[in-house]
C-alpha cells in the first residue's frame, strides 16, 4: 500500500511579489529550494495564512540569496506581497519506507528577507496547559 506524507515545507515564508502578467508558477529563492529539497517544476501546495486560500502550482528557481517568493499568473489573485505562506510538497511511498522517512521543514524569522531561523524534521509535541 502507498501512503502520502509531507516531504518538505517552507513554514511562514513571506510573499515578496505577486505578478499577474507572468507565466503561472511560484518563483522561490534557489537556496530555499535546495534547503527544503524542492525540485524546480515540482508540484507545490500553497496555504495562505493571511486569507485562507489554498492552491496548487509548481516551483521555479529564483535567483539565490534574494529571499524571493513570487506568486505568478492566475495564482497572483490568491496572495499579495507580505502575505505569510506555507509552501508544502508531498511524497508517496510504501509503509516500510514511511517508517524511517523524515520531512524537511524550514522555518523563517519573518519579513520580506525570508531569512531562515531553523530547520526540523519533526514537529515537537507541545504540552497542553492544564486549567
Amino acid at each position: 500500500m502507498q501512503i502520502t506524507l509531507l516531504k518538505s515545507k517552507l513554514h511562514r515564508v513571506t510573499t515578496t511579489h505577486s505578478e499577474l502578467d507572468y507565466e503561472g508558477s511560484c518563483a522561490i529563492d534557489g537556496l530555499l529550494l535546495d534547503l527544503a529539497g524542492i525540485r524546480e517544476y515540482e508540484q507545490i501546495q500553497i496555504y495562505n495564512i493571511n486569507n485562507g486560500e489554498r492552491f496548487t502550482t509548481y516551483a521555479i528557481r529564483a535567483e539565490e540569496n534574494t529571499g524571493i517568493i513570487s506568486i505568478n499568473g492566475a495564482a497572483a489573485h490568491k496572495a499579495n506581497p507580505d502575505d505569510l505562506l506555507i509552501i508544502a510538497t508531498y511524497i508517496s511511498m510504501n509503509e516500510k519506507e514511511a517508517d524511517t522517512f523524515k520531512p524537511v521543514m524550514v522555518y523563517f524569522e519573518g519579513g520580506r528577507e525570508n531569512k531562515v531561523s531553523h530547520t526540523r524534521n519533526s514537529i515537537p509535541v507541545q504540552m497542553q496547559k492544564q486549567a
